[in-house]
């Protein structure tokens, strides 16, 4: 019997859903500076590449260096924007967010910590995991403008999120 390619427009739809859910508790688990909960998002055998290039692979090792990050250094939290999430199978997903941050003691996003996310995502036995986070700077060198429009787009998504927590 061979595993269907394809999937129902509302299969991909509730499928886009599990991904994006999915990142926002990856996302959510960092903020709360949860190593466990971050870890287990993970495939066993994932790995995560972060903003400094640092390469951490399996579940074990993304937890043992996060945890030790959390314990020792102010992590701001993220704000995000999900750009797209793409199937190439209809068990592998990926998806891009731009992000930033507002590090401690500032009020604003500090664009040298804005980053493109992509997430390789895999579906076993009905669950979605991570297979693979990149986390690549967005410096945009030579061009400035991009680096402010990404900023710019950040903070509305912030301004928006300020707004829906007020009047929650």
């Amino acid at each position: 019997m061979t595993k269907r390619m394809f999937q129902t427009p509302d299969e991909q739809a509730a499928n886009e859903r599990e991904v994006r859910e999915l990142y926002s508790k990856l996302l959510e688990s960092w903020d709360k500076h949860d190593a466990k909960a971050f870890a287990a998002l993970f495939n066993e055998d994932g790995e995560s590449i972060g903003f400094d290039g640092s390469q951490l692979i399996g579940q074990a090792e993304i937890f043992s260096t996060l945890k030790t990050i959390f314990d020792h250094h102010p992590t701001p939290p993220y704000i995000y924007k999900i750009k797209n999430v793409r199937f190439l199978q209809p068990d592998i997903a990926t998806l891009r967010a731009i992000v930033g941050m507002v590090p401690p003691g500032k009020t604003e996003i500090d664009p040298s910590l804005n980053s493109i996310q992509t997430i390789v995502a895999t579906r076993h036995n009905g669950k979605w995991h991570i297979a693979s986070l990149q986390n690549t700077p967005a410096q945009l060198h030579g061009r400035p403008e991009l680096v402010q429009q990404m900023t710019e787009e950040l903070r509305e998504v912030s301004a928006r999120n300020d707004h829906q927590s007020r009047n929650v």
